[in-house]
């Protein structure tokens, strides 16, 4: 039974173990311990076999970050695309593996992403003009993070030299964090130009590989696999209130600076008057939805990510971090650095 994505434990968001047993996969392939990790993170083989059960955002972090301290390898994301199969994606992964085209996998395996993680950052989207796959930002980068690009962007590609049987498929990657020193290794990897320190992550198909016909192209079963899926999504979605979709839409948009009513009523489609009457009637406004999703991402930024005040503040969309601060000591009487020093200690 799919979970639903509007209370995740971690306001930050979770994503399924599928995506943690390709982990493990790349650490064993790189000759690390992967029991070790699974018995510090407190991971067992029931659970990793469940295509329910999912894991924390920030905790899926810290095993990235642990995995590539114990394997020596800062592009493990690379390794983990390398071994990343369709079925690891679950049902959508399937459900790509019989379009009937390579452009129609990815739209398919894009769509149905939520059926298997859901972040609080943002969504991935698919230029079909430009033939782009792009996975949404999650600056500010730091060590534990790169890897996540890595893989998805590496996944994605693997996918696609699967179900082609080819292996030079992309013009050109772009990353949004700055070099680590691997350009030599994404470049061989990917075989093509890797940007770095790019305005986006995203790959970029050769158009013959676009309009491919994969291997495993067969209609009827596509369309069976994908209103299979369609119908978790919709159950998933089911009971969602405008609050919800508010919330969604209005959390990747707190960078530097809070979204506006109006902003949020075109991308739902309405007008700010009727998009204010719709949260009145569930017993709520946008500033108070504003103020509660704040509150609630700033706990689990303070407990469970190693950031910065400052970088707390820009995530949160305050203007600078004497705001947060303020808010901060409003929501819970003391100061985000307090906060932050009382979870040091309680560890």
């Amino acid at each position: 039974m799919p979970q639903n994505p509007t209370s995740p434990q971690n306001a930050l968001g979770d994503i399924s173990l599928l995506y943690v047993s390709v982990l493990l996969r790349a650490v064993e392939a790189e000759g690390g311990d992967s029991q070790a990790l699974k018995q510090q993170f407190r991971l067992n083989d029931p659970a990793l076999a469940s295509p329910e059960a999912r894991i924390s955002i920030p905790r899926f972090m810290r095993l990235g970050h642990a995995a590539i301290t114990a394997t020596g390898n800062p592009a493990l994301g690379l390794r983990m695309g390398a071994l990343t199969r369709p079925v690891d994606a679950g049902l959508a992964g399937l459900a790509a593996e019989t379009a009937s085209s390579v452009g129609q996998a990815l739209t398919t395996i894009i769509r149905y992403s939520l059926l298997t993680s859901q972040n609080s950052r943002g969504e991935s989207t698919l230029d079909k003009g430009k033939r782009q796959a792009r996975f949404y930002s999650i600056q500010p980068y730091n060590p534990y993070n790169y890897f996540v690009v890595d893989s998805i962007l590496a996944a994605w590609t693997q996918m696609i030299r699967h179900i082609t049987g080819r292996y030079d498929v992309l013009e050109a990657v772009r990353i949004e964090y700055p070099s680590i020193g691997q350009e030599e290794i994404f470049e061989s990897w990917f075989r093509c130009p890797v940007e770095f320190g790019a305005p986006e992550n995203s790959i970029q198909l050769k158009d013959s590989v676009w309009h491919h016909t994969p291997t495993q192209a067969h209609a009827a079963i596509h369309t069976k696999l994908t209103n299979w899926c369609e119908e978790e999504l919709t159950e998933l979605r089911q009971g969602w209130r405008v609050a919800d979709r508010v919330q969604r839409l209005m959390t990747p948009l707190l960078r530097g600076e809070a979204p506006t009513l109006e902003t949020l009523a075109t991308k739902l489609g309405t007008t700010p008057w009727t998009l204010q009457r719709q949260l009145g009637a569930e017993g709520t406004g946008f500033r108070q939805l504003l103020d509660e999703t704040r509150k609630k991402l700033a706990e689990d930024y303070l407990q469970e990510t190693n950031a910065s005040l400052a970088e707390i503040a820009w995530l949160l969309g305050f203007a600078n971090p004497p705001a947060f601060h303020k808010a901060y000591q409003r929501w819970h009487g003391i100061s985000p650095g307090e906060r932050r020093k009382l979870k040091s200690f309680e560890k």
